[in-house]
């Protein structure tokens, strides 16, 4: 993939990380994101109001960490 930016390069960690989240499959944060509001809807069902919102914080970072895996799978890095 031709890089568009050659004067802006990812560093060394961010390479690492992408290398690593790119072996893990889409699906594990839509299943993640949906797991973690199940958790908190059931949590707010037994009265556990703060720790439901805790966990029912989780599913954007979710799907937003699988679109991120998702763009690096497509689009690659440096």
């Amino acid at each position: 993939m031709a890089n568009f930016n050659p004067q802006h390069s990812e560093g060394k960690v961010a390479s690492a990380i992408e290398e690593q989240t790119a072996k893990v499959p889409s699906d594990v944060f839509l299943w993640a994101s949906l797991a973690s509001m199940g958790v908190s809807l059931t949590l707010k069902c037994l009265g556990r109001k703060h720790t439901a919102l805790f966990v029912g914080q989780w599913a954007a970072p979710f799907l937003l960490l699988g679109i991120y895996n998702k763009i690096v799978k497509v689009e690659g890095h440096d």
